[in-house]
Parts: structure tokens; C-alpha cells; sequence
């Protein structure tokens, strides 16, 4: 690739990266609150922990929610009667009904009975007969009057008049003038004939509602432009609580009618300003996440994702202590380091401060939350430690929410102690940054400790065939796993990354295992091919091969990336130098003998790389001495240098030699000729 073209692919991604900035600016600018925010918090009972202010301009001190319902039910109970109508139809229809039974009846009623019953039905039906969940409920509702409508008119009846179904019968039975006969009357079932007809009037109850309410005035008092509100470290009374409130109403109804653009300004300028210094700091110090337009994408949706979900709380007025803030540090100190997660951290912190109210606590609590998540949760290889970490952080969420507390001068008797689940809540939430991490994996082609561990373990049913398979490759697997791990770890660079990588490093040998080396038993088939480049083209083949096998088996793009340049573009050089030596007049063409993979272009795979030829070479040394291993070190390191094979891995001249160090103390460590133990000698008997 010349120059022009990697400037202008350079340029391009760029462009990407800011285009994708612009998107993240706009949808978090689409979550906040349309109207600003007004700019103290406070709570009643705490000191005022402002400047002494004064009204801006003169408002109503408006009654608080709690006073106004006590005034609305207090004038409601004085002042107020539900109303009911009297359906006159249902009186006639039934008294029909009674009069033509009668007259069909076998045995007829004589004309005094007919004429008390349809007498008493009238009465009764006039007075108001009504359901008995009605009255019920009435009465629950604290009334002992209705208003009742017949005719358009309405007036004032006390519930004690009014009949249900039962006590209507009940009347008409016990009201039995002495010449009649109770027994005759009940035989004829009377209460087939009685049935409601007092019934609700919803619109006029309404309407009577509101004409009461709104004659309650909504305010008690006026505050005068200029006017001294509060001092401060003056404590919240519940007058000034009112008064701080009414100011606060006032002034976001304000801002909600003048329709001004400056909030909108304001807050494009705080979220231009937050994403733009994350920005910098990618471009500045972690220069490396923005090769990949993806690592942009997933931090910046992250941030969305958390934001988005703070708006969601606010405007449904649950508590922003609910949401696991701690879930971002994590993730992002899982899938690239702890100095970035703590940076975007507080970016997202500060952008959601500008949705929550008491920001100034909430961003004390939840930078000091990502601190603490952080040291917790450096390395996450067991589940265990994920919980472990939880715990701590409730903790740690408790003892400063008791120390805001104090610091403010409150007493601990009114704690909001619902606060206290909240914080176990938010403990438990984070805990789904478990399969979320094997989520993000699976979209983004990221790779935790928690998978390398899973990889690492020689029972899985790839590793547990490579060693049925191929032993002498999976016996070196194993042995260059362990050098790179300790030579990972020695330069700070992934010592789990670089271990698992190493394990799978050579297993496309198990396409043709007799023909390295290390499997064989005796017979080497390279004698019976009889052709270098035939032979070589075997070796070299268990480079593309084990990036197949890989890609069968799911592994991880930066686990196939360890197969596919632990090699990198080397040659084969017993066989190259073997066919120079047979053909010495013979042009050679180096493609057949040199690998076609990838040069290193990590710390690890260029650890890996190392690793895989000094351990390779060692098991050909005659004698193991402190000398010989140093001068194998040496030389297999030195010649990978002259033959650039790390010119695209960032590891510097300072890390090869630390390596270089730990490799000659381990095969040393390996490779120690243990002493000889002494025989005891038998001693002849002095007796």
C-alpha cells in the first residue's frame, strides 16, 4: 500500500470516527430534558448550601400536593353530595307487570291487597330504591346525603331514607295494615317487583366536583421581586421548601413559554465539549482503538445506552440510583484497559448530570462508583468475582450515601432508607454484565478474560483431539504457552491472551502430524517424498489449515490471528537451505519456502512468535548449559530482528531484551540437569 493510499483510508476512517461522534452528540442531545434544569438542589430539613438568593422577579407561593388534596377533601366532605337520578320508567313497568299477574292468577287477590301492594310499590319506588354496593360505598366515602334529581330538580337526601332491594321487601311486609294477612303477601313473591331505580349521575357529580375545586385557591401567598428568599446554611423550613419550590415552577414554565433557543445551546455546547475531549483523548493517548471504526461504535453506544436509560428513570420519576453505572467501567476495562473505562466514564457521568437532579452528589457518587468498580474488577476471569465485586460496590454506595448525609447536616433519622434498596437493586443489575460481555463478543468479535479461560483449558474438545492427534505439537503448544504467558506478563502485555494463543498456535498440524518432528516415532515420510518443495509446501500448509480448523470450531478472530502470523512471512529454512545445497545452480524462487502468513502486529503474537522458534530450536541443542541456551536465545531472537519480523508489532527494543531475559531464565529453569543423588555404602560390621 503506497502512501496516498493509506492517507486517504486514513482519512476516511477519520471521517467515519467523527461522523459517528455527530450521531452519538445527536441522540444523547434527543434525551435531555427539553427545558433545562433548574440550578440549586435541595432537600427540607438540610442547610441552604448556596449563596443567599432573592426572587428574580414576584410569584405565587403555590400550596404543595399534600395541602392541596387536605384542602380538596376537606371542602369536598363539608360541601359536597354525589348525585344520583331517579328512573321513573322502572316504577310504571313493574307496577304493569304486578297488576297483570295478578289479574291471570288462578286464585285472584282481593282488591284490598292489590291496592296496598301497588300503594306501598309506589311509595317506595318515590322514596329511592338503590343497589347495596351503592350505599355501601357512599357511606365508605365519609357522605350521609345524596343529591337526588327527578324531574330536573335535585335535592338533599339523607342515605339512612333510601331502600335497597331487601329492606324495600321488608317495608312492604312489616307495613301490613292488621286487616291484611302477611302470610298471603309473601306467598306472592313481592320482590320480583322491586328493583332499583336510584342510579348514578357521573356527568352532573363531575361537573358539581369541579365547580367546588375550582373556587380552592391554588396558592397562599406572594413573594415580591427582590424579596429575600433564603440565606445561606439557613435550614430548609417547610415555608421556605414551599417557597424554594414555587420559584423553581415558576421558572421552568417560564422557560417553557418564552420557547428561548438557549437551553438547546447550552446543552449542544456541554455535549460538543464532553464527546470532543473523549475524542481527543483517543487521538492523544489510545490512538490504537480508532484503527477500528467498531471499538468507536461500541464505547459510544455504551454511553447512549446509560444515558438512555437515566432519561428514562427521570421522566418516569424512578431514582437514577437504580441503574448500574458501574456496568460501563466494567465492560469497557474487560474489552480494552482501565485508563479508557475510567475516561469514558466520567464523560458519560457528566453528560447524564445534565438529566438527573442533584447532580452534584450524583456525579460525586457515581465517578467515585467507577473508581471502585475499576480496582475491583481489573482482571474478571471467574464469575465469583463479578458478585464479589457487586457487594463491595452496594458497600461502598451505602457508606457515602451516609456520608452525604452527615456532610450536609442532616440527622440520620430522616434517611430515606428505600434508598438502601435501591443501592442492593442496582447491585444485583450489575451482574448482567456477565452475558452481556458474551453478548458484546459475539457482535463486536471482542474477546474476554472470562473466554480465554473457558479457551485455555486442555479438557475442550478441540485442545483434548489436538493432543490425541498430534502429542509432540500439543506437548509444544503447551511448553511455548507457558514461556509466553511469563514473557507477557514480564512486559505488561496480556499474559492470558498470549498463553491461549500459543495453545492453538500450531493446530493445523493436525491435518498431517507425522510430518513435523515432534510426532514422529523413527520414520520421517519426508525421506520417502524425496522434494524440498513438496515437503515445504506441507510445512507451510498447517498455517492456512489451522486458520480453517479455527474458523470450524469458533475461535475468536484474535486467536486465528496467532495461527495465522507466529510464523509470519519466515521460511522453511531446512528445507530452503537443503534444496540450495542440492541445486546450487538452480534459481530458487523463495515463495515456495517462505510462509504467506501476517507479520506480528501485537505484543503478544510477536511474544508468541519468539517463543515458538527459541522452543522449537531448544529441543535440538546437544547440551544445555547456561551458555548454549543464552546463544540459542540470542541468535533466534537477533535474526527474527534483522528479518523484520516484528517491524509491525508495537514492542519495542527494551521489550525484546526483557523477553530475551525471560526465556533464557525459564529454559534454563526446564532444561537444569538435575544432580545425582548418592548411594549410601555398606558398612562392613566392627563387631
Amino acid at each position: 500500500m503506497n502512501k496516498d493510499s493509506r492517507k486517504r483510508k486514513g482519512l476516511i476512517k477519520s471521517i467515519y470516527t467523527i461522523l459517528t461522534f455527530a450521531i452519538t452528540g445527536f441522540i444523547i442531545l434527543n434525551l435531555y430534558p427539553s427545558i433545562g434544569k433548574f440550578q440549586y438542589t435541595y432537600e427540607k430539613g438540610s442547610p441552604w448550601q448556596y449563596d443567599a438568593i432573592t426572587a428574580p422577579f414576584a410569584f405565587e407561593i403555590r400550596k404543595s400536593a399534600d395541602e392541596l388534596k387536605h384542602e380538596q377533601d376537606s371542602v369536598l366532605k363539608k360541601d359536597f353530595q354525589p348525585c344520583y337520578f331517579i328512573d321513573n320508567s322502572i316504577k310504571k313497568k313493574n307496577i304493569k307487570i304486578f297488576l297483570e299477574t295478578i289479574s291471570d292468577s288462578k286464585s285472584p287477590l282481593s282488591s284490598m291487597y292489590v291496592k296496598y301492594i301497588t300503594s306501598e310499590i309506589n311509595r317506595l319506588y318515590d322514596t329511592g330504591i338503590i343497589a347495596s354496593s351503592d350505599l355501601e360505598q357512599i357511606a365508605k366515602d365519609g357522605f350521609d346525603h345524596i343529591l337526588l334529581k327527578e324531574n330536573k330538580v335535585a335535592k338533599s337526601v339523607p342515605l339512612k331514607k333510601l331502600f335497597s332491594t331487601k329492606t324495600a321487601y321488608e317495608e312492604l311486609i312489616e307495613n301490613t295494615p292488621l286487616y291484611l294477612n302477611k302470610s298471603i303477601l309473601k306467598g306472592y313473591d313481592l320482590n320480583k317487583y322491586l328493583e332499583e331505580n336510584v342510579n348514578y349521575d357521573q356527568k352532573t357529580t363531575d361537573n358539581l366536583r369541579n365547580d367546588i375545586l375550582k373556587n380552592i385557591s391554588l396558592t397562599k401567598g406572594r413573594i415580591q421581586s427582590g424579596e429575600k428568599i433564603i440565606d445561606h446554611g439557613e435550614i430548609i423550613t417547610v415555608k421556605s421548601y414551599d417557597i424554594l419550590n414555587s420559584l423553581k415552577q415558576s421558572v421552568l414554565e417560564n422557560r417553557e413559554n418564552s420557547n428561548s433557543s438557549s437551553v438547546l445551546i447550552g446543552q449542544i455546547i456541554v455535549i460538543i465539549c464532553a464527546l470532543s475531549i473523549f475524542y481527543m483523548y483517543l487521538v492523544l493517548f489510545r490512538k490504537k482503538f480508532l484503527k477500528e471504526i467498531k471499538n468507536v461504535v461500541f464505547m459510544l453506544l455504551m454511553t447512549i445506552m446509560i444515558c438512555a436509560l437515566t432519561s428514562f428513570a427521570v421522566k418516569y420519576e424512578l431514582s437514577p440510583y437504580i441503574i448500574p453505572y458501574a456496568i460501563l467501567p466494567v465492560i469497557i476495562t474487560i474489552f480494552f484497559d482501565t485508563r479508557t473505562a475510567l475516561f469514558l466514564h466520567i464523560t458519560t457521568i457528566l453528560l447524564c448530570s445534565f438529566i438527573v437532579p442533584s447532580e452534584f452528589e450524583f456525579i460525586f457518587l457515581q465517578i467515585t462508583i467507577g473508581m471502585i468498580s475499576i480496582c475491583t474488577l481489573k482482571d474478571l476471569f471467574q464469575r465469583s468475582q463479578l458478585v464479589k465485586s457487586a457487594c463491595i460496590i452496594v458497600i461502598v454506595y451505602c457508606l457515602l450515601y451516609i456520608g452525604e448525609i452527615l456532610v450536609h447536616e442532616r440527622a440520620l433519622e430522616q434517611t430515606n432508607w428505600s434508598t438502601f434498596i435501591l443501592f442492593i437493586i442496582n447491585g444485583l443489575l450489575l451482574l448482567f454484565a456477565y452475558p452481556l460481555i458474551y453478548i458484546f463478543e459475539k457482535t463486536f468479535g471482542y474477546i474476554s478474560d472470562v473466554t480465554l479461560v473457558e479457551l485455555s483449558n486442555t479438557n475442550n474438545k478441540l485442545l483434548r483431539e489436538f493432543s490425541e492427534i498430534a502429542p509432540g505439537s500439543f506437548q509444544h503448544s503447551m511448553q511455548v504457552s507457558n514461556l509466553a504467558a511469563e514473557a507477557a506478563l514480564s512486559i505488561g502485555a496480556n499474559p492470558m491472551l498470549a498463553r491461549t494463543g500459543a495453545l492453538y498456535h500450531d493446530i493445523g498440524k493436525m491435518k498431517n502430524p507425522v510430518f513435523f518432528t515432534e510426532n514422529q516415532s523413527g520414520v520421517n515420510p519426508h525421506n520417502e517424498i524425496n522434494d524440498e518443495e513438496k515437503s515445504a509446501e506441507i510445512i507451510i500448509k498447517h498455517v492456512s489449515e489451522g486458520i480453517s480448523i479455527a474458523e470450524k470450531h469458533g475461535l475468536p478472530k484474535k486467536l486465528q490471528n496467532f495461527i495465522r502470523t507466529h510464523h509470519g512471512m519466515s521460511k522453511t529454512k531446512y528445507f530452503y537451505f537443503t534444496f540450495k545445497n542440492k541445486y546450487p545452480d538452480r534459481e530458487i524462487d523463495d515463495s515456495k519456502f517462505s510462509y504467506p502468513g501476517q507479520l506480528p502486529f501485537s505484543k503478544e503474537m510477536a511474544v508468541v512468535a519468539m517463543c515458538d522458534s527459541v522452543e522449537a530450536a531448544s529441543r535440538s541443542m546437544k547440551e544445555y548449559t547456561d551458555k548454549s541456551i543464552t546463544d540459542l536465545v540470542e541468535k533466534i531472537i537477533t535474526d527474527q530482528i534483522n528479518e523484520g519480523v516484528f517491524k509491525d508489532s508495537p514492542i519495542t527494543f527494551r521489550d525484546i531484551e526483557i523477553v530475551k531475559y525471560t526465556l533464557k531464565e525459564k529454559l534454563k529453569t526446564i532444561y537444569h540437569t538435575r544432580i545425582s543423588y548418592p548411594e549410601l555404602k555398606k558398612q562392613e560390621n566392627n563387631i
